[in-house]
């Protein structure tokens, strides 16, 4: 019996000690958790954006600071404008192979690489902004998109809109399709398709070469974004006309391309902040450009005297018609496109039924009143 008291005693005290023990280490390891460091990793971001430029570059420059902010510092991106690392049009490739980790710019300069990534960017006389948000985030169109970039080890994600862009930058007027003959105009994507079919010679520059050529000749028109963009190259120096509206880029997604690889050997919740942190940049591009265009369009009517003009409604009727050839052919000779236009095709029957009736409806009556007034 005493020695049985004597074991229940030792083991007491033992568990006592542990406790003591335990007790502090706990809390110094706990207090070395706290004050340790985070390891931060890395990324840098090419963009198809000069450097800082407004609208399209600061989206870009926001995205980063939003991964930054919203990992507590543990993942960095840096931001390389156009030709700091590698040049405007090979972003794709650069994220593609490794090079960098994420990519800026829009779907429809990878046309050679996939012909289905410009369904992802605009679409003539198609959806605009709010439509393709719809489309991307709750109509299947990002599944689509992820679908069309895998071969390439690529994830991509919207990460901006311009809204409604202008028609472009002319040194003549257009008063009938015919004007558009021989055309030399700066025009990627699926509009630059259908200026082809139209006469014209559709020319892929990227942003920084736009200005220099236009002004030399090299080209003869020019679209690029919209009136904020476009008053910070300095367009108006260059060409005389400013036409609306841009029927071949009615809502121009943005894309973040991420290297696959690279977003995968992430922790759980840094993957989610690089994929839902692109949407906040979305929505705030979209807002920004919506907010400047005014006061930028009004600069270049009313301080460079530029000719602001509507394309005649028949030019507009016959590049629909000549919108809807071209898009019959891609899709007739990609299946892959096919897949993703059925889709797209679908969601915009749908939206634009819902909007007859909504928001261009108000818009209708809204101009109306005010005319009365």
């Amino acid at each position: 019996m005493k020695l049985k008291s004597i074991k229940l005693l030792a083991i007491s005290l033992f568990a006592v000690l542990l406790a003591a023990c335990e007790e502090p280490a706990d809390s110094n390891s706990q207090s070395a958790a706290a004050v340790q460091p985070q390891q931060t990793i890395h990324w840098k971001m090419v963009t198809t954006w000069p450097k800082n430029f407004p609208g399209l570059g600061a989206g870009a420059n926001r995205y980063a600071e939003l991964v930054n902010e919203m990992s507590g510092g543990r993942l960095e991106v840096k931001v390389y404008g156009a030709k700091e690392l590698v040049g405007a049009l090979e972003t794709f490739d650069a994220v593609s192979r490794g090079t960098a980790e994420l990519g800026h710019g829009g779907a429809y300069y990878w046309k050679g690489k996939a012909a289905a990534a410009q369904f992802f960017s605009a679409v003539p006389f198609g959806m605009t902004a709010q439509e393709m948000n719809g489309w991307l985030y709750h109509g299947g169109g990002l599944e689509l998109w992820q679908e069309v970039y895998e071969p390439f080890g690529l994830v991509p994600l919207a990460v901006g809109n311009s809204g409604t862009q202008m028609g472009g930058w002319f040194n003549k007027e257009i008063n009938a399709i015919a004007d558009l003959e021989g055309l030399k105009m700066r025009l990627p994507g699926l509009g630059g398709e259908v200026l082809r079919r139209a006469g014209g010679v559709p020319v892929l520059l990227p942003g920084g070469e736009i200005f220099p050529s236009l002004q030399t000749g090299a080209i003869d028109a020019t679209e690029w974004v919209g009136p904020y963009n476009d008053l910070a190259f300095g367009l108006h120096k260059a060409a005389k006309y400013y036409y609306y509206p841009g029927w071949h880029e009615p809502g121009t997604t943005m894309e973040l391309i991420v290297n696959k690889e690279a977003l995968q050997s992430l922790p759980a919740d840094l993957q989610a902040i690089v994929k839902y942190a692109a949407r906040v940049a979305n929505l705030e591009m979209l807002a920004d450009f919506t907010a400047r265009n005014n006061q930028a369009l009004k600069t270049l009517v009313e301080e460079h005297g530029v000719e602001l003009r509507k394309f005649p409604d028949e030019v507009l009727l016959k590049l629909r018609e000549l919108s809807e050839q071209v898009i019959a052919e891609e899709v007739a000779k990609d299946p892959l496109s096919a897949k993703v236009y059925e889709s797209f095709k679908a969601f915009n029957d749908q939206v634009v039924e819902y909007h007859r009736i909504s928001e261009q409806a108000y818009l209708n009556a809204r101009t109306h009143a005010k005319t009365m007034e």
